[in-house]
Parts: structure tokens; C-alpha cells; sequence
């Protein structure tokens, strides 16, 4: 990110661990997933600890997936941390404890496979993802926080043609074709600094949540985004919810497509529900039964 907070929590971590802990600092892109399946590899219990944003915690994510020696932990310092908001907007701070994430309990969550990766929130395509690509540019502005710059990003997208031609196709069976404005697979509610896609969806369900938009004016877009954010968005009339268990998008040339905020081009992407892949460390405070 544009600022480095490290210095104050290393200092927090050291008051409560002390010299029973490693701490890593990443050099570049694609840095703590290799470092992650290092310490993975040893063979010892251990907890890891992503320090950032939704960015740093999917490289550690795809670092570890398949250890069942390691518990993921999420340190939220960055600028969103959209996966968290799960367990409440208002939460942030109960993981930001670092008291509570020494004695935070693990649990077993649900992953996304899409492709060769593995996401904990959502995977996007269209419109989504184009403004998770332009946001990386606005977040290195001055002054400008992770909600500011995904709306800037917004504005940028809607200057552009809209809509992508896809077949989207659902748990193998149901096929449906068209052009739409994006289509999501959500693992968890929330994405983009806090817009609630799949205000239903649940990571320790089994069960994945997507949605599909039909490409509308600009003028009802600009009415759909307050709405789409508080989640109030599904009984809309070019809204399409569900539920499954793997969702694929299908388009005849590559489109951006958004792994928890990381891009990539393709012109297929599955997702399908691994579930209770991973174990995540979450405090105690916040289990729910």
C-alpha cells in the first residue's frame, strides 16, 4: 500500500508474542504466497498471518491451501479487507486486537476454486471487474481511501461500452446466455470497500451465491449502485440470484476477471465450492454456532 503501519504493530505483536514468532516482510508481487508455502512446508503447526489487505491475504491463501499443518489469520491493514465484513462492518477492530487473534479460536471455512486459484470471498467478471483493475490506480493517489477509489473506478467504467456477452452455465445444468452488465460468485457478502453482492452468502454453508445483471442504462446504473451496496438489490427485475455448488462464465474473447480484487484475462473461469478448506483464525468473540 501508499503507507506502511508496520512499525506500530510489529511493536504490538512483539508485546504479546514476544520471540515466539517469524515476522516477514514482502518485496514484491507474488512474494508472501512464496514465503506462506515456505514456512507451509516445514511441516509444524503454525498460524500465518496476512498482513494487509484482501490482495496480501489471497497470495498467503494460495500459499498454504492443502496444508493442513497451517491456520490462516487476517491482520486488516489494508484498505479493505472486504472478506472480514462478514463477520460485521463493524468489526474490524476485533481482528485489528492482536490479543484476540493470539487466542482466537480456528474454524474451518469454505474456499472458491476458480481456475488454478483459490479465493475466500468472490469472483467477478464485466463491469466488477474492470473497476477492480482501475481501482489499483486510484488507490495510489493522495487522499484517496479503498471506498473512494473503487467509486472513482465506477465512474471511469461507466465511460466505457457496457455489458459483456456470456453463457453463463450453473452446477453443469442450467445454461443462460446473454449480455450482462457482470455476474459474481460469492463465497462471502461483501466486495469493492463494501458493497453487498451476495448479501445472503455464507463461507461455512457449503454453498456458493451468485448474481447475474443485466446490462441497463447508465441513468438506472447510477440508481442500481445505492441499492446493489445495502444489498437491496435481488428482487431487482434485471437481477438474477441463486445458490450452487460451481458457476462458470464462458465468453468468446478474454475479459477481466477479478480473484478477490487480483485480475486476470480469460475467456472461461470456473469457481466451485471446496468446502471447509481452509482454517481460519477468527476471534473468539465472533464465532457464530
Amino acid at each position: 500500500g501508499k503507507q506502511d503501519g508496520s512499525a506500530t504493530l510489529i511493536e504490538q505483536i512483539k508485546l504479546y508474542y514476544g520471540d515466539d514468532c517469524k515476522i516477514l516482510f514482502t518485496q514484491g508481487v507474488g512474494d508472501a504466497r512464496i514465503k506462506a508455502q515456505k514456512e507451509a512446508e516445514t511441516g509444524d503447526d503454525v498460524r500465518i498471518f496476512a498482513c494487509g489487505g484482501d490482495g496480501t491475504c489471497f497470495e498467503v491463501l494460495n500459499g498454504i491451501v492443502g496444508y493442513e499443518n497451517v491456520s490462516l489469520g487476517i491482520i486488516p491493514i489494508g484498505s479493505a479487507n472486504d472478506f472480514l465484513k462478514y463477520f460485521g462492518k463493524d468489526r474490524k477492530q476485533d481482528f485489528l486486537n492482536i490479543e484476540n487473534q493470539k487466542y482466537g479460536k480456528t474454524v474451518l471455512v469454505d474456499l472458491i476454486k476458480a481456475g488454478d486459484y483459490y479465493c475466500l470471498n468472490q469472483c467477478c467478471a464485466g463491469m466488477d471487474a474492470m473497476v477492480a483493475d482501475d481501482m489499483k490506480i486510484f488507490k495510489r493517489l493522495p487522499l484517496v481511501s479503498g471506498p473512494m477509489a473503487y467509486n472513482l473506478a465506477v465512474v471511469k467504467t461507466l465511460l466505457r461500452k457496457l455489458g459483456i456477452k456470456a453463457k453463463l452455465i450453473i452446477d453443469g445444468k442450467k445454461e443462460i446466455e446473454g449480455r450482462y452488465l457482470f455476474a459474481v460468485c460469492a463465497n462471502a457478502p461483501a466486495y469493492g470497500g463494501g458493497y453487498l453482492s451476495a448479501p445472503n452468502s455464507n463461507p461455512f454453508d457449503g454453498k456458493l451465491n451468485w448474481l447475474s445483471v443485466d446490462v441497463i442504462s447508465r441513468f438506472k446504473i447510477l440508481k442500481f449502485l445505492p441499492l446493489y451496496k445495502a444489498g437491496k438489490h435481488e428482487s431487482l427485475p434485471y437481477c438474477t440470484v441463486g445458490e450452487c455448488e460451481n458457476f462458470e462464465i464462458i465468453t468468446d474473447k478474454p475479459i477481466p476477471v477479478s480473484l478477490d480484487g487480483e485480475i486476470l484475462h480469460t475467456k472461461n473461469i470456473k469457481c466451485e465450492i471446496v468446502k471447509k478448506a481452509i482454517k481460519l483464525v477468527v476471534p473468539e468473540k465472533l464465532l457464530i454456532n
